[in-house]
């Protein structure tokens, strides 16, 4: 069983982030980048001519995309370092790439937040991003405004470039972040694109991106232990109808304790 790191935990409520080492060996983070730029490039080809798709590569639900993103879901030194924070019944909200292309940038750039609300002292929404790179000056290291994920406004331009610290995790390691952090991805000046998955978590009770207990094909489902079938929200599904409601406490779709 994994255990979470204080230090770590104290960091994200203080400073908004923390970077997790060797959450993955090297050598699998970096077998990881040819499939998610399969998966990139498959989608600019499918969805290039709508002109609702504009955040260039980002890949959505990657669960459903390759089995080794699936398997992603259950690592236990996620889940360790997710529950002091949101709690043991946390689930996925969206689970997509957070990549930069070689020679520029993309949506990314922007100075944002990956989450609309702000309860001070009580995050609701944290990012878990896994690098499959090394990120550095040259290839867009994500730069974030240490503190800044309980404010309500949103930072000046100049005042996010004077107080801003750059994320440099390793191939395999692991930011953990409160989602009200404000941040921007850098410029990537290399010929080689910058890779890293992101997973957003939120609280039990809050809905999902997508509806992935009916969005993950059965035999993906069957693939997960009960961390990852409820990670996927399937313990706060919500009965359809009086059937569905009124029976045993063991087969209810919103299971108890959920929070």
């Amino acid at each position: 069983m994994s255990h979470h790191d204080p230090a770590v935990i104290e960091a994200v409520r203080t400073r908004g982030f923390a970077i997790v080492p060797s959450v993955l060996p090297r050598e699998e983070a970096l077998a990881l980048r040819p499939l998610l730029q399969r998966e990139i490039d498959a989608d600019i080809r499918r969805w290039s001519d709508n002109p609702a798709y504009v955040d260039h590569w980002m890949v959505h639900n990657l669960m459903v995309r390759d089995a080794a993103f699936l398997r992603l879901l259950e690592h236990p030194v996620m889940h360790a370092h997710l529950a002091p924070l949101l709690g043991e019944t946390c689930i996925v909200y969206a689970y997509t790439s957070s990549s930069m292309p070689p020679g520029g940038t993309n949506y990314s750039r922007r100075i944002h937040v990956d989450c609309p609300r702000v309860i001070p002292g009580y995050p609701t929404n944290l990012g878990w991003l896994l690098a499959l790179d090394d990120f550095t000056d040259e290839n867009g290291a994500t730069f974030c405004l240490p503190g800044s994920h309980e404010r309500t406004d949103a930072p000046s331009v100049a005042d996010f470039d004077a107080g801003a610290v750059r994320w440099y995790p390793r191939a395999g390691d692991a930011v953990l972040f409160n989602a009200r952090l404000w941040h921007a991805g850098g410029e990537n000046r290399t010929d080689r694109a910058r890779h890293a998955l992101t997973l957003n978590i939120c609280r039990s009770y809050m809905r999902q991106r997508f509806d992935y207990p009916r969005l993950v094909p059965p035999e993906a489902i069957a693939a997960l232990g009960p961390v990852g079938r409820r990670f996927l929200g399937f313990d706060v599904r919500m009965p359809v109808s009086l059937e569905e409601y009124y029976v045993p406490p063991e087969h209810r779709l919103y299971k108890a304790g959920q929070g």
